[in-house]
């Protein structure tokens, strides 16, 4: 079976979490504060702080920009279910608004459109792997913060890194992400109030030790997840060069027999993904084969039971469910691998 998704722990990963095992320094300790700092030089950023996961990096985030209860954050309706619920533990409201017309990222006349004078901040999802116009948003969303789901795009660039762009920026490291820790986040960001709410609401609330100025969290990443990132961070270009190599051959052998990705705006290609009229009849065919696949969503947020009450008119997200399909693309792929699937592919749908 050619798998979806194949996170790469090597044994050098292996050997950082001995050493950290063998430390007796387990918790957020000086290899969390390593990170944070290899991180934050990576993206070009002023401060990048450690989370358990995506979720609460996004979470914190809003937090941190003043978002509470009754505002409104603009976002997309087409994405993990993260980008919303995270709005939702702030308390704010959701607010979807639609698609560029030629690709997966918001359309920055939909979010100028949907700005009030409650809107607290916009959530732009750097879908895929693809940055959204963030040139486009910048100027859109003028004195609106602009937070980054950065969790798809690790290393994607054009005009600065995803989550250099905004008020701050968030990644997750799942074991499918572009690189992984096991589990973890970053909020990435140059503003120092930002960066000093996250700390001290990541830690129950915590200034220093026993002092608890507010209500938190335990949004702590652990040392060995953070050893884990190291190694991971310094194999991070090779990795999202493998993938813009996997799909470039994709893209020059399926375009004329499906619709196929455009590469920009620096896309790191965390999923390859196509659309078709006959999706589900090819994903069939493909598993058949043993050749893995995604369907990276099969419904919009607003459809979810818990976001129901804040549905909109997005036309063109609400065209892809029903049409998107990601095959593999990761870079524990064979050249053989990419060979069998673009194969495959052909064979089912020959001409476009």
């Amino acid at each position: 079976m050619i798998p979806i998704a194949e996170p790469l722990i090597g044994d050098e990963e292996q050997r950082e979490v001995a050493r950290v095992l063998g430390s007796g320094s387990l918790a957020q300790g000086p290899e969390v504060a390593a990170f944070e700092a290899e991180f934050a030089a990576y993206c070009g950023t002023k401060h990048a702080l450690a989370t358990t996961n995506g979720t609460t990096a996004l979470h914190l985030a809003l937090l941190a920009a003043g978002v509470s209860p009754g505002d409104e954050v603009i976002t997309t309706p087409f994405s993990f279910f993260a980008s919303a619920s995270s709005i939702r533990m702030a308390g704010a409201k959701p607010v979807f608004v639609d698609l560029e017309r030629d690709g997966y990222t918001l359309d920055p006349a939909a979010v100028v459109a949907a700005i009030t004078p409650r809107t607290k901040a916009v959530m732009p999802v750097h879908l895929y792997g693809e940055l959204c116009d963030m040139d486009a948003l910048r100027e859109a969303c003028d004195t609106v913060p602009i937070i980054e789901d950065a969790c798809q795009a690790h290393g994607a660039e054009a005009g600065g890194r995803a989550g250099s762009h905004g008020l701050a920026g968030c990644f997750s490291f799942y074991p499918t992400k572009n690189m992984t820790t096991g589990e973890g986040g970053m909020v990435t960001t140059d503003d120092d109030d930002v960066a000093a709410a996250v700390a001290q609401l990541r830690a129950h609330g915590q200034s220093e030790r026993y002092e608890h100025l507010q209500l938190g969290f335990n949004y702590r990443m652990t040392d060995i997840a953070a050893a884990i990132g190291r190694v991971q961070l310094r194999k991070l270009d090779g990795y999202n060069e493998a993938r813009r190599a996997n799909a470039r051959r994709y893209s020059a052998a399926l375009a004329d027999c499906v619709q196929v990705p455009t590469e920009r705006r620096g896309h790191v290609f965390h999923q390859y993904t196509i659309q078709s009229d006959a999706r589900d009849a090819l994903r069939e065919h493909l598993t058949a084969r043993g050749i893995g696949s995604g369907i990276y969503y099969p419904a919009l947020l607003y459809e979810a039971r818990p976001l129901a009450e804040f549905a909109a008119l997005t036309p063109r997200a609400a065209a892809l469910p029903a049409r998107v399909l990601s095959l593999p693309v990761h870079p524990g792929l064979s050249e053989e691998d990419v060979g069998t699937v673009i194969d495959a592919v052909r064979d089912f749908a020959p001409t476009a």
